[in-house]
């Protein structure tokens, strides 16, 4: 598989770069090239890319590495978004930091929660005061027409005593037995 990338050339301390189509497999320092596409010169900041030539080996499948396709496109030669050039790095790991974030994060959650809760609560309240109040102002309403309609003339409630039932005891009272009288038939 072909692939465009950099090729060094130059002294030491003097770096120059060739643009060049070279099979992947082979080394970056081989002069096994199928294409001299163009140059880059770093010190003076130079890009020469045959534009047509670029075009021509994408046409046919050739992967651009990611320096020279952001070379590409700050050329104008391709359009699209530049790639990450730079090596991957695993980030460090800082467990105690991670860990004190994770515990702010459940203290902010909480918070909001809080919130929320306290904002409800609010709600309700002034719902049931709005309520009370309408409810209130509909009975100041309404009693004023009642009083009006119907004067009600208090009168004096006399105070009832009640005394206590007197108590019946009931005492067996002797009953004298009377003769019956046969009857012959």
């Amino acid at each position: 598989m072909l692939m465009m990338r950099l090729n060094r050339v130059g002294r030491k301390n003097n770096p120059a770069y060739r643009i060049v189509v070279i099979d992947k497999r082979a080394s970056s320092k081989s002069s096994k090239t199928v294409d001299l596409i163009g140059s880059y010169n770093p010190k003076l900041g130079q890009i020469t890319i045959n534009g047509d030539k670029a075009k021509h080996w994408l046409a046919h499948g050739v992967q651009a590495s990611d320096t020279v396709h952001n070379m590409l496109i700050s050329q104008k030669v391709i359009e699209g978004k530049k790639r990450n050039a730079l090596p991957k790095k695993s980030p460090i790991i800082d467990e105690a930091k991670i860990k004190a974030e994770a515990e702010a994060k459940a203290a902010a959650e909480a918070k909001v929660i809080a919130d929320k809760e306290a904002a409800e609560a609010a709600k309700v309240a002034e719902a049931e005061a709005a309520k009370a109040a309408k409810v209130a102002k509909a009975e100041a309403a309404v009693a004023p027409v009642v009083e009006e309609v119907t004067p009600v003339e208090e009168t004096p409630v006399e105070a009832v005593v009640e005394t206590p039932a007197e108590v019946v005891v009931d005492t067996p009272v002797a009953v004298e037995e009377t003769p019956v009288e046969e009857v012959k038939a």
